[in-house]
């Protein structure tokens, strides 16, 4: 099997690296490689890699930032991946893409499920929903995995930001009405191997769409927030904020750029039932990181 796996210095993209290496010729490319800017860029690298699957984990992720420079986030986000599943069903490719809970407006009581109605609030949210249509219209096999809260030993992401303010800082104040489960790099590009090996067999073992990819759980920033730092301080690093100097704040106390989904808890049971998963509690991922990231 040839994979080819776009973004490979990002989060998902390093761990796919380890994680897709069994299942056999795995060509890692960075933006060098394949520029999702450039439509021309990513056809050459698709032609030339000749794969049975391209794995797509490169995305414009700076939420805020999109809301300036829409015409990035689109050309990456949204035009890219159909270019991509051109490519891909010409030559019977599968796609694996990653999106995003930033298509849903948040204001959901519940738990959302994959055929819940998207809405999004701001420039990303509706690149990565129109990415998603723009594959999914392609004609290419492919399967679309939803997360959230993404975090990793490799890359910047929530936890390792509050390590380093938890040593700066006498003080720190984290949104406490915004639910979601910090979902690790490991564990989607682990359950990625795992669903390609499956979809292998295929169109019929695993059928085309999408599917919700996120840790057990549910939490809150300040309460993940809390455990990153709690878990930092038992492991005897430098930590000058105290555990009741941690406030919890609104939303409407932390304005930004992009408007943020309240609710981001999304519902993997269609995940878990297609490819015969259980999925681990947040917390299990995050203290396996945090041990990788403490070391270091």
């Amino acid at each position: 099997m040839r994979i080819l796996l776009t973004g490979r210095n990002g989060q998902v993209g390093f761990e796919l690296q380890r994680a897709l290496a069994p299942l056999g010729t795995v060509i890692a490319l960075d933006r060098s490689g394949c520029d999702l800017e450039d439509e021309a860029s990513v056809r050459a690298a698709i032609r030339k890699a000749e794969p049975d699957v391209v794995v797509n984990p490169a995305a414009y992720t700076a939420v805020d930032r999109a809301e300036s420079e829409a015409d990035r986030a689109r050309a990456i986000n949204a035009l890219a991946p159909g270019i991509i599943g051109a490519e891909a069903a010409q030559r019977g490719a599968l796609v694996v893409h990653y999106s995003t809970d930033y298509v849903f407006d948040g204001t959901a009581a519940g738990w959302y499920g994959e055929d819940a109605a998207t809405g999004p609030q701001s420039v990303y949210g509706r690149s990565k929903l129109a990415g998603e249509e723009a594959l999914a219209s392609s004609g290419a096999r492919h399967l679309i995995f939803r997360t959230s809260w993404v975090f990793g030993a490799h890359g910047a992401n929530f936890a390792r930001t509050m390590l380093r303010l938890a040593a700066e800082r006498d003080e720190l104040k984290v949104v406490a009405d915004q639910m979601g489960a910090p979902t690790s790099a490991a564990l989607i590009a682990d359950i990625t191997a795992h669903a390609i090996r499956q979809a292998a067999h295929g169109r019929d073992a695993v059928p085309d769409g999408v599917y919700h990819l996120a840790a057990g759980g549910e939490t809150n920033w300040h309460a993940y927030a809390c455990h990153v730092i709690e878990a930092a301080r038992r492991a005897g690093r430098p930590v000058r904020v105290a555990a009741d100097a941690i406030l919890p704040i609104t939303t409407a106390d932390y304005p930004t750029p992009a408007r943020r989904p309240v609710n981001s808890r999304l519902d993997t049971a269609k995940l878990q039932k297609t490819f015969g998963l259980t999925l681990p509690h947040w917390q299990s991922g995050l203290d396996h990181v945090l041990q990788q990231i403490i070391r270091s």
